[in-house]
């Protein structure tokens, strides 16, 4: 059915194997962490422990995940406003006079995490603030070598090309997801049903799947972490951050927009041999979309084949062959927690892995499923320990590759519930 918004009722949870080493009250800013990141740590030692020096530059994925994490705790900004300061501290870059052995050994490494920083959390840098402190840090080592000044014009160059595409990528969605309401006939301007348009499962499941890439490619990593958690219960009673999930949001509105549309289309023939037909054809749509691996768009297209006024339509579903139909519900039946669908995901993931095209490399999970896990997760895990530490764990989580829609699936309409069921009563009383 249809998904609500709820951060506990959105649906294979990424991956989190904690460290093994604590760190000492002995620890000094910009050591390497032995064996691994600790357990847990104090916010201060977090952070200096991401801070790079001359000859120290943390690991990658100790820097992903603690720009993640971190989020539950400070905010981006003064974030990076606290790093800054502890490199011009550490390097001394606010003396008249820098040592430029020194700082030529530094530089790259504070270049490298700012590119990292940049290219994965680009909406970090929204403020006009925090690119005022790129440019400050930066601007104390120019002098000794003007390619880091270079460097930086890329990188920022680089950032505002992509704020600019995450700015035009909420428009877009907005307008797109606007549903037809009519309570009778639909006027002739608006009625196109989709298998005039588009009368090919496999080509109908490989723009949805494009849709579900694009959609897809416009969730940050950060927004996982955002939608669960509001504020730090030892910080002040503002939060942390304001409402930053709105790709997020957009994606799981986009599952119901398809659940209706699929509901919409099969309910809009006045005949029950059209309407099996339609059925039969969405039936083949979700049998190529498990195929791509797909998931989401085929979860979406049984849970509209599920809704009461589709469901309802005894006399129609008897005209329908329904064994693929029962077959593939059987793949993403919820009993054992999804345990048949798992494993197909599993397989899904092996494919990819092994993949030596672009199509097999596709795997696109039940996204509220994927949510649902990563919320259990998280409400799992205290995120401060007793003593004030923060309970850092790494976590790693695998999104699906996503690649650039090559192009737009055909446009067709939408009702929503009040509209479709008056529909489904016509036709069969």
């Amino acid at each position: 059915m249809p998904q609500t918004l709820s951060a506990s009722d959105m649906v294979t949870p990424g991956s989190l194997s904690p460290p093994t080493t604590e760190p000492t009250d002995g620890e000094q800013a910009g050591q390497p962490l032995l064996d691994g990141a600790p357990s847990s740590a104090s916010l201060e030692t977090l952070i200096q422990h991401l801070v790079p020096t001359a000859d120290y530059y943390p690991e990658k994925a100790y820097i992903f995940t603690f720009l993640l994490s971190s989020r539950l705790f400070i905010e981006p900004r003064e974030l990076l406003a606290r790093v800054c300061h502890l490199c011009i501290e550490q390097q001394q870059l606010d003396k008249p006079v820098l040592d430029k052995a020194r700082v030529r050994k530094f530089g790259p490494k504070l270049l490298q995490l700012l590119a990292e920083w940049t290219e994965t959390f680009p909406r970090d840098f929204q403020e006009e603030s925090t690119i005022g402190h790129l440019k400050d840090v930066v601007g104390r080592i120019a002098p000794c070598d003007e390619a880091y000044r270079k460097r930086m014009h890329q990188l920022l160059q680089a950032l505002h090309q992509k704020l600019a595409a995450l700015r035009q990528g909420p428009e877009g969605l907005v307008s797109a997801d606007k549903p037809i309401s009519y309570k009778t006939k639909p006027p002739a301007s608006i009625h196109r049903e989709l298998l005039g348009v588009c009368s090919d499962p496999y080509t109908l499941a490989q723009q949805l799947t494009h849709v579900e890439l694009e959609r897809l490619r416009h969730i940050g990593p950060e927004e996982f972490v955002q939608a669960f958690v509001n504020k730090d219960p030892l910080a002040s009673t503002k939060p942390c951050f304001s409402d930053k999930t709105s790709h997020l949001e957009a994606y799981v509105k986009w599952f119901n927009r398809l659940c209706y549309l699929v509901a919409t289309e099969i309910c809009m023939p006045a005949k029950k041999k059209q309407r099996a037909q339609v059925i039969e054809f969405f039936i083949d749509v979700a049998r190529e979309c498990f195929n791509i691996g797909n998931f989401n768009s085929l979860m979406a297209i049984i849970s509209g084949m599920n809704m009461s006024p589709v469901s309802r339509l005894k006399k129609t579903w008897a005209k329908v062959k329904t064994a693929k139909f029962f077959i593939l519900e059987h793949q993403m039946d919820p009993t054992g927690n999804f345990c048949n669908y798992r494993t197909a995901l599993r397989g899904a993931a092996h494919r990819s892995l092994t993949a030596h095209s672009s199509r097999e490399k596709i795997v696109i999970p039940f996204f509220s499923l994927l949510i649902k896990d990563i919320y259990f997760l998280n409400e799992g895990c205290a995120n401060r320990l007793p003593n004030g530490h923060v309970n850092f764990e790494e976590a790693s989580l695998d999104l699906p590759g996503r690649e650039s829609p090559p192009g737009r699936p055909p446009e067709a309409q939408q009702a929503g519930r009040p509209s479709i069921h008056p529909r489904s009563l016509h036709p069969s009383p």
